[in-house]
């Protein structure tokens, strides 16, 4: 979780977590928070997030892998690891926050390792292909206020491999493969932080993707696209802005 502003950690106050996950001491601060009169938000992995002017659902889906942070604080992310080959669950998360959001997505595609590659040593060793999308309504109006799409901003901080031809090789290594890592740049998910030097995403098709599973699941808004970065096989790890479509919640 990036780090909090003091006054955007001054504005929260106690939360639950996500039904199910609920141990002793969860029950002894939901008690304590009933007591308090305070709101509990439902969130999608558990992870706090600010009580703020509205109450908001997201819908994801990801190859491979997801975190979506309101401005700095974490309100969810995929409950599969990246780490889990073939994985295409869809995420539905609801989150509190104050308006206008500041949504960013960090986005990452299955790899086994800094090469870029997955199955290495099956005979399908291969780079993988990423695809993300995202829709974001308003719970008391139901109406979609942020979707990825083509002006959604992203940069690339992991690029493997550079060198294609290495899914060839039968032990293939970094140095036979190439790769550009860097990190996530310091306060990039501030919303102050300006992203417009970032390049625009891609739009691809469904078939690009090659979508399945969670994404059947969900009702996608006609605006909502699949997005990445410029290569959906090269490009590992992204980072994006998600704007918003109107500007009064």
């Amino acid at each position: 979780m990036g780090d909090q502003t003091g006054t955007e950690a001054a504005r929260q106050r106690p939360v639950a977590r996500k039904i199910g996950t609920w141990g002793g001491g969860g029950l002894v601060f939901l008690i304590a928070a009933i007591i308090q009169g305070c709101t509990l938000p439902i969130l999608g992995n558990g992870q706090p997030s600010p009580i703020g002017s509205g109450r908001y659902r997201a819908d994801v889906w990801a190859d491979n892998w997801f975190a979506l942070y309101s401005g700095t604080i974490l309100v969810g992310e995929d409950s599969v690891p990246v780490t889990t080959e073939r994985s295409f669950n869809a995420e539905t998360i609801f989150f509190d926050a104050e308006w206008p959001l500041t949504l960013n997505l960090v986005a990452k595609d299955s790899k086994e390792n800094d090469t870029g590659l997955e199955y290495i040593g099956k005979t399908n060793q291969q780079p993988g292909d990423g695809g993300v999308i995202l829709q974001v309504t308003d719970t008391r109006t139901g109406k979609v206020v942020a979707v990825t799409d083509g002006r959604t901003r992203c940069l690339v901080i992991d690029r493997a491999p550079l060198r294609p031809a290495c899914a060839s090789l039968k032990n293939p290594s970094v140095a036979d493969c190439g790769a550009t890592i860097g990190e996530e740049p310091s306060g990039w998910k501030s919303p102050n932080f300006d992203v417009t030097a970032w390049l625009k995403a891609t739009v691809y098709s469904e078939a690009d993707v090659g979508v399945k599973d969670g994404y059947l699941g969900i009702k996608w808004d006609r605006s909502a696209k699949l997005v990445w970065a410029g290569d959906l096989k090269l490009d590992n790890t992204i980072l994006c802005r998600v704007p918003l479509l109107t500007s009064t919640p």
